[in-house]
């Protein structure tokens, strides 16, 4: 049976993605560059700040940020639930980070990251979850 191991987002710059998620969830970091992938990197004419792929790691899956040079913002096809015991906290940090909110409903609030894409800040308890 198959595990999920990475969620890929596609992305306009996947630096600047991975930090705000790693920033945005408890337990994440951005997977740090070993002197071989900085080597690897250069080589090619990148840096970490110019990697069109940047992994985070965390408690849970990964998440890959794949730089693309078109991307569709009309609708995400998969989201990301965040779970907060203090939702309004959550959401007002989120949005120090650069997050935007597109719209507040009855136990979760919807919002948007600095790419535009979609996800949900929920309560903590399972009933208030989308």
């Amino acid at each position: 049976m198959g595990r999920l191991q990475e969620i890929v987002f596609e992305s306009r710059s996947a630096p600047a993605l991975a930090r705000f998620w790693a920033a945005a969830l408890d337990g994440y970091a951005v997977r740090p560059y070993d002197r071989a992938e900085i080597e690897r990197l250069a080589a090619l004419g990148l840096t970490p700040e110019t990697d069109p792929v940047v992994l985070v790691d965390g408690p849970g899956p990964s998440l890959c940020f794949h730089q693309v040079p078109e991307r569709d913002y009309t609708n995400n096809r998969v989201h990301l639930d965040i779970a907060a015991p203090d939702r309004a906290a959550e959401v007002e940090r989120l949005q120090a980070l650069g997050a935007k909110v597109q719209r507040e409903a009855d136990g979760y609030t919807v919002m948007l990251d600095p790419e535009g894409n979609q996800f949900c800040v929920v309560g903590s308890h399972p009933e208030t979850s989308t």
